[in-house]
């Protein structure tokens, strides 16, 4: 097992695997930039090295600085979180290459499932269903829309190395081909550094289904069910829960024994998630990402297995906890809180002035804010996450709305009262809800 591990991230994730470290007696060393120099990571680690100024670029994205932080602290491995530099099959590569263990998968699957084209062939080959489109990047918009044509409208056309919806475009019909191309190729290159595209056939309204993977290195792969992520703004998931209201088991065991297959095949290292669109009772490959998620406390809550202590054991060499995928034990839903205005969604940096914590059974607050925490404005909203668990899924909804009525942030805006108004609509309360039921529903409201 390593004795000290470097965590190259932030915020909530960096305190959550602070936590993991201290249970499993490894020590902890958090890197930051100069305007977290104040954060909860950097009191509660053993170590802190400041590795720049606030710009990401310059600190939570500089790969020099954090591997001299490495060297500098003795660690032994280095642990990405999600963002940043997690997905990044360069950076793994260099912290190889520098002597340190790298918590997360290998650079070359890194690589193999950050390029939407190959990852969709890849696992096209070894057996997943993937939605039907372009056999891989398409070059001009006149070999686009043969394609399209030849596929039916509507398309949507994606970004090779794109994510977070930026790349994306969704075609209706072929007037509109063209024009749509040309805007996809150019926020590819402007967000990627990439202008490869692919097209797809658009599902009209699936839901959103992600599969948790875990693989090591002595050939065992598990999956630990589904995540429902559908409650979704701009391509952005606000409320993910597990298990999905809509999945039979034998659909959740089908489509998990195939994805835990995929990456047994695979020879795939640590954790990772499948993501799925889900429409008419079948599944689509969408893509793979190979980190830990920031919605993994809800796979955590049903399973009871701690999936950072997981990441670790794996990248030190060690065998999976469990061999065979586990059963679900209740249900689990997570709101991500974050800083902006609930109604226009503007940003809300700011000094937290008064701060209280939700509380009693099922309840989980992942943030590292703190009364007197002033939130900078250089990163993602996000200032937190409130899990609940309950013995059904209906307990569960009850739970949250009395967690959420508990939370008290004030001195900054946040999304609290968004989310408070999702778990009373009867679409959520169903569990009918699909990506495109938010935007919608927000619209009317």
């Amino acid at each position: 097992m390593f004795k000290k591990v470097l965590i190259a991230n932030r915020g909530e994730i960096a305190l959550r695997i602070i936590r993991a470290c201290r249970e499993m007696g490894v020590q902890s060393v958090a890197v930051h930039s100069t305007a977290d120099a104040n954060s909860m990571a950097v009191r509660l680690a053993d170590e802190s090295v400041c590795i720049g100024p606030p710009p990401g670029r310059e600190s939570y994205l500089n790969i020099p600085a954090i591997l001299s932080a490495a060297a500098l602290t003795n660690a032994d491995a280095i642990h990405p979180g999600y963002g940043f530099l997690s997905e990044n099959a360069q950076f793994a590569r260099m912290v190889e290459e520098h002597g340190f263990a790298f918590i997360g998968p290998t650079p070359e699957h890194i690589e193999q499932m950050g390029d939407k084209v190959r990852a969709k062939q890849t696992v096209m080959a070894l057996g997943l269903p993937v939605v039907p489109g372009s056999e891989g990047g398409v070059d001009n918009a006149k070999d686009g829309l043969q394609i399209a044509s030849d596929m039916g409208f509507p398309v949507i056309i994606k970004a090779a190395s794109g994510g977070g919806g930026k790349g994306m475009q969704v075609v209706e019909s072929a007037d509109e081909f063209g024009e749509s191309f040309d805007r996809a190729r150019s926020e590819a290159l402007a967000n990627f550094g990439d202008d490869t595209v692919y097209i797809e056939k658009f599902l009209k309204n699936p839901k959103h289904i992600e599969i948790q993977v875990f693989g090591d290195t002595h050939g065992n792969a598990i999956h630990l069910g589904e995540r429902d992520c559908s409650v979704q703004r701009r391509h952005q998931k606000l409320v993910e829960e597990a298990p999905s209201p809509v999945i039979t088991q034998a659909l959740r065991d089908e489509i998990g024994e195939l994805s835990a297959k995929t990456i047994r095949d695979m020879g795939y290292r640590g954790a990772g998630t499948i993501e799925f669109l889900y429409e008419h009772g079948k599944f689509y490959f969408m893509e793979m990402n190979t980190r830990i998620q920031v919605e993994h406390p809800v796979t955590e809550m049903i399973t009871g297995l701690d999936l950072i202590a997981e990441q670790i054991k794996v990248a030190a060499g060690e065998e999976l906890t469990f061999k065979d995928s586990l059963r679900s034990r209740g249900h689990s839903i997570e709101i991500r809180i974050n800083a902006e205005d609930p109604d226009t969604f503007i940003p809300s940096p700011g000094k937290i002035t008064q701060f209280h914590s939700p509380g009693g059974l099922g309840v989980r607050f992942d943030s590292a804010i703190y009364q007197g925490y002033s939130i900078p404005p250089y990163y993602d909203s996000m200032i937190g996450k409130l899990i609940v668990h309950g013995r059904d899924r209906d307990e569960c909804i009850r739970r949250l709305q009395r967690a959420i009525r508990e939370t008290v942030i004030v001195g900054v805006k946040t999304t609290l009262p968004l989310h408070q108004w999702i778990l009373e609509q009867p679409e959520f309360v169903s569990g009918e809800y699909t990506i495109k039921w938010l935007e919608e529903a927000l619209k009317k409201r």
